[in-house]
């Protein structure tokens, strides 16, 4: 079954084609980061008009790409939740059109499954059940895979999430956005223990997470810092915080496993490349000895093959969506 996969919930414009939810055949990605870098940040009206003008020449270009003609296409699977919801219904009209076009069946397919469902596509032996921590720019959580489909969160950030905040302390230290990166690579040759970063504890729940207090603490020392005329040790500043993040990560997710009984853990989303999280987690996971999946670099970010892993699943449980589908900004899992 071959779909051909839509994603543009934020500043990225994707159109792949993937078999069977396993074996990406072409993935077609159009990056915004150099419109939005100037604003530091992401402007929905400008992401919205982007992709706009480069979805259809993504979707001829997958198609050559491929290989494939468009009487190959066996369904159109399009992220329609959550995200920008300008950006997200360009995607979704776009793949209603195709849909209809064709006269093949419309899948919607929920952003933050996508992600988890980028690990089918880098390890042809990854079946469910597993524990997923996905962390994103804009989702921070714990979710227990208990089938494709059957999905249950254990825990999750009460306010920021961990992407949003390596983009702030990006911006605090001047490296730009998207901060992801450049904080990870200025954190190599800094000392992680020279600045104390708090670690949030949430009392009703040990799996879920905060962030805000992290932002602020590092906004806070880069401030002081200016104020006083003092020299900031950005390297190290960057290494402590991705300490802090990994420790707020690594501990709940290893610990969910254990109480859940799961033998295999899958990261996924943005976040998933940062190289101290990664780090943290093979060991964490060796010591437990519970099988670990990161996707390759070229999957943790959004891309449209991800959708059409996911949307192989959700096609075989029998999600369909009608040609009134709507997009949404929010949306639990």
């Amino acid at each position: 079954m071959i779909i051909l996969s839509i994603e543009s919930s934020c500043d990225e414009t994707a159109v792949a084609l993937v078999e069977n939810g396993r074996k990406i055949l072409t993935d077609q990605i159009f990056s915004q980061v150099d419109l939005h870098a100037v604003y530091g940040g992401v402007v929905p009206e400008i992401a919205s008009r982007s992709h706009t003008e480069v979805i259809s020449i993504l979707a001829q270009r997958a198609l050559q790409d491929a290989g494939i003609s468009r009487r190959e296409i066996d369904a159109v699977a399009v992220t329609y939740a959550p995200g920008l919801i300008g950006a997200l219904l360009v995607g979704v009209n776009f793949a209603k059109s195709v849909a209809m076009a064709l006269d093949v069946p419309l899948i919607p397919v929920h952003h933050i499954r996508g992600h988890i469902a980028a690990n089918y596509l880098a390890f042809p032996e990854l079946e469910p059940p597993f524990l997923a921590l996905a962390v994103s720019g804009g989702n921070s959580m714990i979710v227990d895979i208990r089938g494709y489909t059957d999905m249950h969160i254990i825990g999750a950030t009460r306010d920021d999430a961990a992407g949003e905040c390596f983009d702030k302390t990006a911006r605090v230290l001047g490296l730009g956005y998207p901060g992801g990166k450049p904080i990870d690579e200025l954190s190599q040759t800094g000392d992680d223990l020279k600045y104390k970063l708090p670690l949030a504890h949430v009392e009703d729940n040990p799996y879920d997470m905060s962030f805000s207090g992290l932002k602020t603490a590092v906004v806070n020392l880069a401030h002081q810092a200016q104020q006083r005329g003092e020299a900031l040790d950005a390297p190290s500043l960057a290494a402590s915080f991705c300490r802090a993040v990994s420790e707020s990560l690594v501990p709940r997710t290893i610990a969910a496993a254990k109480a859940l009984g799961r033998d295999k853990v899958v990261i996924a989303g943005g976040v998933a490349a940062n190289s101290r999280i990664r780090r943290d987690f093979i060991a964490a996971c060796e010591a437990e000895n519970i099988r670990l999946y990161f996707p390759p670099l070229s999957l943790c970010g959004d891309n449209g093959a991800m959708i059409g892993a996911q949307g192989y699943y959700e096609y075989l449980a029998g999600t369909h969506g009608a040609f009134d589908l709507n997009a949404y900004a929010n949306m639990t899992i």
